[in-house]
């Protein structure tokens, strides 16, 4: 984002200090009549009857000689409701409606945030006591007359849950039904005291206690969750808030800013438009708004917004507005023109400008990719690009638009060989804008593409591999650059015997997609068969690289080297399959390995030496766990040319496609691990 976090976030009010105690909650919550009173006989609280104190107010406790108070008793049902009416009514600004009123409540509002705090501090101190309109501390356990029957109220039922709360439901993931930490589960006495002596209660929860929770605090909550990234989290909150006070810009303003966190760039948008129209003078909802709109390649309300926010937005702002707009207008000419490179060219620019999250952009950038035979980049730029639920993209964007961008993807689909997808998303897009000539052609063209594959395929698998090569013929009228074709039709020459034409093939599509291993593999197996060893070495060694941990490549890679060996005249009568080690006994036969393609790791040694023993040990070893590089055994005893070395030795050489690399001591066994890997790849 163009704004740090701690400038999104809007100003938070000083809290208000406060000293509850968790006597005064027992006192005001939970008196009653004596003990001896039966339930039957209970008598509905009076009007004087104490209630919870609020934050600002001072603390009450019994006078010195008060008996002690009873425990609570639940109430049944119908006098919780009798007690719910003779409640004084809560005001229905603040919520908003009368489901709102009857959705919050003391209970809902401690339960939500002692559930937050838990979740993000780790504490278990306070519970959530069975008799639902209740939180006690924790060595309290769980209080419930017997008999009595607990109202089935909960206000977490009608408030949006945080991620947590999402991701863990109990009883099925019914509605209504919360996971047992929310269930009233009774606590052994002796160890929630423990328990609760070793862990204090929060400062923060005590204070929620003490008085009713306000949204400006779970703005405040919202916005500690938004500092630490936790944007699922901060976005329920600001949901509770607004669930509380609808009408604060503020809170609109800020679940914006942690939906862009989440890449959920079309909700920011309407939840920021709300932010503006209950307060239109709200700069910094208005140039949270330009950003969006600058991210998403709507130039013109981004301009319109960074206006609107004053000081809030800076010249720079509104300049990348401007050059933005200049480079949409010079994609749609070259598109028009059908000038490729421009196009690129200018995508480009837009995406530097801010527009990193638009798809008519990153479409636009991949057709010309498209068009311009880089397969693999067209892929790569939608699958990098951001996704958005169709039906909002076209709501958002118009269906003239949203329908250009699915054509788009259908054509990258097919250049993938995602036939399937390709003919699904190309008739959605038809569907969006039937008056588009080009869409219309874009799904006919890949009805056809894909039924030539299809039918080629077929064929294939039935063994009639010359009827199978035309049916893939047949594709190319309709796409003459589909690698996918051009890689199944060399499959068909191959099992014919015409390699040369089969490597034609495999050369077309990896010309348009390097990254095309089924492509390259079969480009290697056809060289095989025509013993051009060297060309198949560097194909496999590619799909090595590609493929680590292959055994069919590295075996296909390691008898082409055994090939290579023999056809250049070595002396292999006693090599075995897989044989990398080889002893040097000329000048010639060095430079053989040294300047071949490949990679060689030539050890210089002296057996008089004691530590090149060791060190041919640990050579050997490495054989077998790097089957494709070639080791080179170098007695400086036999091979006088390279005495220069004697002073050194042990000391091993790398060699790089017939270049020198490097030295490496011989002792240095991890340095020259590593240089095998980076060299190998």
């Amino acid at each position: 984002m163009l704004v740090t976090k701690n400038k999104e976030m809007e100003d938070d009010p000083q809290r208000a200090s406060s000293g509850c105690g968790l006597l005064v909650l027992y006192n005001n919550v939970f008196r009653r009549r004596n003990a001896s009173s039966s339930p039957q006989h209970q008598q509905p609280p009076s009007a004087d009857s104490p209630k919870l104190a609020h934050s600002n107010s001072k603390s009450q406790h019994p006078a010195p000689d008060s008996k002690p108070p009873d425990l609570p008793v639940a109430m049944s049902k119908a006098k919780a409701a009798a007690a719910a009416a003779a409640a004084p009514p809560r005001s229905t600004k603040a919520l908003a409606g009368p489901a709102r009123m009857q959705s919050l409540g003391l209970s809902g509002e401690l339960d939500s945030m002692i559930h937050d705090h838990q979740r993000s501090k780790g504490s278990s101190t306070l519970v959530r006591a069975s008799s639902g309109n209740v939180m006690l501390y924790g060595n309290l356990g769980n209080i419930r007359a017997p008999g009595a029957v607990t109202p089935n109220r909960n206000v977490l039922d009608y408030l949006p849950r945080t991620a947590g709360e999402t991701a863990v439901k109990g009883d099925g993931g019914k509605p209504g039904h919360w996971p047992s930490r929310f269930a009233g589960t009774a606590i052994e006495p002796a160890a929630a005291a423990a328990a609760a002596a070793a862990a204090p209660a929060p400062e923060v929860l005590c204070r929620a206690l003490s008085r009713r929770l306000d949204p400006e605090e779970l703005k405040e909550m919202g916005n500690e969750e938004y500092k630490k990234g936790r944007y699922a989290e901060a976005v329920a909150l600001y949901d509770r808030a607004i669930l509380i006070d609808p009408d604060k810009a503020s809170y609109w303003s800020n679940k914006a800013a942690a939906l862009m966190g989440m890449g959920q760039l079309l909700e920011a948008v309407g939840e920021c438009k709300e932010a503006v129209r209950i307060d239109p003078s709200y700069a910094r909802a208005h140039h949270r708004l330009g950003t969006l709109y600058l991210r998403l390649g709507v130039a013109e309300k981004a301009i319109h917004h960074y206006k609107l926010a004053r000081k809030e937005a800076s010249s720079n702002d509104i300049a990348r507005a401007q050059a933005l707009q200049t480079h949409l207008s010079k994609c749609h000419e070259a598109r028009k023109l059908r000038d490729w490179q421009t196009l690129l060219k200018e995508t480009q620019s837009a995406v530097s400008a801010g527009a990193d999250s638009a798809p008519q952009v990153m479409a636009s950038k991949a057709e010309a990719l498209v068009a311009l035979q880089r397969q693999d980049e067209a892929i790569t730029t939608l699958i990098d690009a951001p996704k958005f639920d169709c039906d909002a993209s076209t709501k958002f964007f118009g269906a003239s638009s949203n329908a250009y961008v699915l054509a788009v993807q259908a054509q990258v689909d097919m250049a993938a060989g995602r036939f399937e997808d390709t003919v699904a998303v190309s008739q959605r897009a038809a569907r969006l804008d039937t008056k588009s000539r080009e869409i219309s052609t874009v799904a006919q063209k890949a009805r056809a593409v894909a039924s030539a594959r299809s039918r080629g395929n077929d064929l294939f698998k039935a063994s009639k591999f010359k009827e199978a090569c035309m049916a893939y013929g047949e594709g190319f009228h309709h796409d003459p650059y589909n690698a996918i074709l051009f890689c199944n039709r060399a499959a068909c020459r191959s099992k014919l015997g015409q390699w040369e034409m089969a490597i034609e093939d495999c050369n077309a599509a990896l010309n348009m997609r390097p990254s095309y291993n089924k492509a390259r593999l079969r480009r290697a197996d056809c060289n095989a068969k025509l013993e051009h060893w060297e060309a198949s070495i560097q194909d496999y060694e590619a799909l090595l690289h590609e493929m680590p941990g292959d055994e069919e490549v590295s075996k296909a890679l390691v008898e082409a080297q055994l090939q290579l060996r023999k056809q250049r005249g070595d002396d292999i009568k006693d090599a075995k399959h897989g044989d990398n080690m080889v002893q040097i006994t000329t000048i010639d036969q060095f430079r053989q390995y040294t300047t071949s393609p490949g990679l060689s790791v030539a050890l210089l040694f002296s057996q008089s030496n004691e530590a090149s023993k060791q060190t041919i040990v640990f050579m050997e070893q490495f054989c077998q766990k790097y089957p494709t590089v070639n080791f080179l055994k170098v007695d400086l005893d036999e091979n006088p040319y390279l005495e220069k070395y004697e002073s050194c030795v042990p000391i091993f050489q790398i060699y790089k496609n017939g270049s020198y690399a490097k030295d490496i001591r011989g002792s240095d066994h991890d340095q020259l691990e590593n240089s095998l890997k980076v060299f190998n790849s």
